[in-house]
């Protein structure tokens, strides 16, 4: 440790996402490569001497206590811990809430400070659930405290990222459960007695759960997206064709900061309409000290379109992130032959 492969990788993965303006602490550990890397994790992250770094991720996070406020975030998996290394301003944004940021007093007037930390230790980890078509994935640990959901917003990131979180919880030497267990590393699909089916899970050597979406969570989103639709009434030929985690940019005019035009949505195509919602990542499911459920629905929608109505798709041309921008006709819901049909065929 660390071998020349593991250095490589992280030293490719250290890039921050185009679409996104970080505080200069941050611009800081991207510029590392290498030896520097693995130094300043060892010199500023890491908690014991003898852990190892095995992968680095940077992503979009949302935390239990402030669902509404997504922030990037360096992850930095280790042989003992998980880091979020997370931008400055969060800490100022967060004042108020004291209990859970400690913020720092010069947060205004400091050019240059070191990131705050949020540390997740291995052993304190409980279940990791995965996203629908792994846009995303959340982190629970035993309080609110430690509830995190990294929106990856790709597929390859998530795979590669609980990956390694497998090969590392193997690692531990946790003591075996009291009570035998029939299957110690499948569960069963779901409850015979009720007949109700469960989320796939799968509990790890470490009893860690890794719980993943089912075909019922489709369904339920493919009834939601029913209900928004006008006039749909056989529920058998609506298929959603593409589910994706984007970015809806507002125009402003005037200086305005790129953070402040990107607005998350989900993105759900079907064979006839376009939809924009507002999701919730960090509070479904519901964790187990959960008293009451969240204020806010899963899914709300944003906005939603008729393809017939899409006039013209416009492509960017600059890499990665990918800008689209959908045209749609002005008449808003008017279907111009229904009117003539009712008039002319009949009642």
């Amino acid at each position: 440790y660390p071998s020349e492969f593991l250095m490589q990788k992280i030293s490719e993965d250290n890039q921050i996402p185009l679409h996104v303006n970080v505080s200069a602490s941050l611009q800081y550990v991207a510029g590392l490569k290498g030896n520097g890397l693995i130094e300043f994790f060892h010199n500023n992250i890491a908690e014991v001497e003898n852990e190892e770094l095995r992968h680095l991720m940077w992503s979009s996070v949302l935390f239990y206590k402030t669902p509404d406020v997504e922030a990037m975030a360096c992850v930095l998996l280790s042989t003992k811990a998980i880091y979020f290394l997370l931008d400055d301003s969060l800490i100022c944004v967060h004042e108020h809430q004291s209990d859970f940021w400690t913020q720092n007093s010069d947060c205004e007037n400091s050019s240059f400070h070191l990131s705050c930390c949020f540390v997740l230790k291995l052993n304190d980890l409980q279940s990791v659930n995965v996203g629908l078509f792994d846009q995303y994935f959340r982190i629970t640990g035993p309080s609110a405290d430690h509830i995190v959901t990294c929106l990856t917003r790709d597929s390859y990131n998530t795979h590669a990222f609980i990956q390694q979180l497998m090969a590392v919880l193997s690692l531990l030497a946790r003591t075996p459960s009291p009570e035998p267990v029939d299957k110690d590393f499948y569960s069963e699909f779901g409850n015979k007695n009720t007949g109700k089916m469960d989320n796939y899970e799968l509990i790890h050597s470490s009893r860690v759960k890794f719980i993943y979406p089912n075909e019922e969570e489709i369904g339920d989103l493919t009834f939601l997206v029913a209900e928004k639709m006008d006039g749909l009434t056989n529920l058998q030929s609506l298929n959603i064709l593409l589910y994706v985690l984007a970015f809806q940019v507002n125009p402003v005019e005037g200086p305005a900061s790129n953070c402040s035009l990107l607005q998350p949505k989900t993105l759900i195509l079907t064979s006839s309409d376009l939809f924009l919602f507002d999701e919730d990542y960090i509070s479904y499911p519901l964790p187990e000290f959960a008293k009451e459920p969240p204020k806010k629905d899963k899914y709300q929608l944003a906005d939603g379109r008729r393809i017939r109505d899409l006039d013209r798709v416009l492509m960017g041309y600059q890499t990665y992130p990918q800008a689209l921008t959908f045209v749609f006709d002005d008449v808003q819901n008017q279907d111009l032959m229904q009117n003539l049909t009712l008039d002319h065929f009949g009642e």
